[in-house]
């Protein structure tokens, strides 16, 4: 990914060398914030309001054609997921807003956020506690006998399926489930906001993506 007008504070994770050969575009994004807790304030909850309205039965129809949306269903066929069986990120958001009539008002104020910057872009973000890693993040295949986090918790992983890892081993599986002690709670300090650039997707959408969640939750702090 080009830095060209990068902001600094926006840090490119690594990829694992036979990953990148094989998918030269693939990208990890973060971004380090302070965390926030609680339920979703009013404004962010007036914003998703007015994305429902934007959202119905045709345009989730049309979603899955649209560049952004598109560009991640074929990477879920290139990486081994049928996207048809296991929707993509936005794909799943908009068929949970036709069923429950609304975007949002199941979680919290991270989730909200998470949401905001998933439907505006057609880029999946995820929150991770930032105190809880050791070292970059970056994107490889699981190991053999690798799990998703340690103790009685811990998944196993199918090998191969590709994962966000640091030096300690996997954080969460792409596009997937969390390891457990990974997950922002009330505990956590400070956030790390992900998100994942595939071919044919503009670096632009994904460094919005990250900003309109970083936003979100700056402007719901106490003095926001």
């Amino acid at each position: 990914m080009s830095d060209l007008g990068r902001d600094p504070r926006l840090e490119d994770g690594w990829v694992e060398r036979e990953l990148a050969l094989e998918f030269p575009e693939l990208a990890l994004v973060s971004l380090a914030v302070p965390a926030r807790h609680g339920r979703t304030p009013p404004g962010l909850r007036e914003r998703l309001r007015l994305l429902s309205s934007r959202f119905h039965g045709a345009r989730a129809i049309q979603l899955r054609r649209e560049p952004v949306p598109a560009a991640y269903r074929v990477f879920f066929r290139q990486a081994g997921v049928d996207p048809d069986r296991l929707r993509t990120p936005v794909e799943e958001a908009v068929v949970s807003r036709l069923v429950r009539g609304r975007f949002g008002g199941e979680g919290g104020i991270v989730e909200d956020a998470l949401l905001l910057g998933l439907v505006e872009t057609g880029v999946p973000v995820w929150a991770l506690d930032d105190g809880r890693g050791d070292g970059p993040l970056g994107l490889r295949p699981a190991l053999e006998g690798e799990r998703l986090g340690d103790g009685e918790p811990a998944a196993d992983l199918e090998p191969g399926r590709l994962v966000v890892a640091d030096a300690r081993g996997p954080v969460a599986v792409l596009f997937g489930a969390i390891a457990p002690g990974c997950e922002p709670g009330r505990g956590s300090e400070r956030l790390r906001l992900c998100a994942v650039q595939v071919a044919g997707v503009p670096a632009i959408h994904v460094e919005e993506a990250l900003w309109l969640c970083a936003e979100a939750l700056e402007e719901a702090s106490p003095g926001g």
